[in-house]
């Protein structure tokens, strides 16, 4: 069953459940993608209905940011837990090392998918990584080309919001892979190129306010959070 938050509807599963989820998937027939909104995704969401509609089309939606928990407990229904991305794609990954599978990364700047591969490759071994593409391209075609030669089981697709839903709710079948995940910004992590915030600040769902404090720029997106809960409260007032 799915919690409505706002229209976007999440599964309401823990990350054990989320990350077996992703498994089985694997192992089916077709394309499935697994997308991971926070609030700025919803509010992306509330304005934009094809990107509401690739969102809650995904097969599985996680919550990625403290504001959506928040969100569905003031609701009055709460979700089981908060599922980051950055964190479902390791579970993920480690799982795929062991079954000898294969992952291509598409998305950031040039040359950080490339990067990203070599550590995930020496971080997870037995992942193969079937290709990388930087997320600056103006044709969809060679991409997905690209990407069904590689014979990719999964494909990280970190374009941001709402680009990647899209083109995994577009392309996901042509590319021949399996599995799909929307991650944000996560290859730059991967990469080493961004830090992530430190086990504290994400264990009491601060990691917005961590990289607002590394990054000031950010101030006009983290905006976003207090808009969307007076959305929530609104929401609540209305039911």
């Amino acid at each position: 069953m799915r919690i409505n938050v706002l229209g976007v509807g999440f599964d309401n599963v823990l990350m054990i459940e989320a990350v077996a989820r992703g498994v089985d998937m694997l192992s089916q027939p077709g394309a499935h993608y697994v997308v991971t909104p926070n609030p700025e995704i919803v509010e992306i969401c509330r304005k934009n209905p094809e990107a509401m509609r690739a969102v809650n089309g995904a097969d599985l939606v996680l919550a990625d940011g403290i504001g959506i928990i928040k969100g569905a407990r003031i609701l009055g229904t709460p979700l089981k837990a908060r599922n980051p991305g950055i964190e479902f794609a390791a579970y993920l990954m480690k799982e795929m090392a062991e079954k000898g599978l294969s992952l291509y990364l598409l998305g950031a700047k040039p040359g950080v998918a490339e990067a990203a591969g070599k550590r995930l490759a020496e971080k997870y071994p037995g992942l193969k990584i079937a290709g990388t593409h930087d997320g600056y391209f103006q044709e969809d075609g060679p991409i997905i080309e690209d990407i069904r030669r590689s014979g990719a089981d999964c494909v990280f697709v970190c374009l941001g919001a709402p680009k990647q839903e899209l083109w995994m709710a577009k392309h996901g079948e042509a590319t021949g892979a399996r599995l799909l995940c929307g991650l944000g910004g996560s290859l730059d992590v991967f990469a080493g190129v961004v830090e992530r915030a430190p086990k504290f600040w994400s264990d009491h769902g601060l990691e917005w306010f961590y990289r607002l404090c590394k990054d000031p720029r950010r101030a006009g997106r983290m905006m976003k959070l207090p808009l969307f809960l007076v959305h929530v409260q609104k929401e609540k007032r209305r039911k």
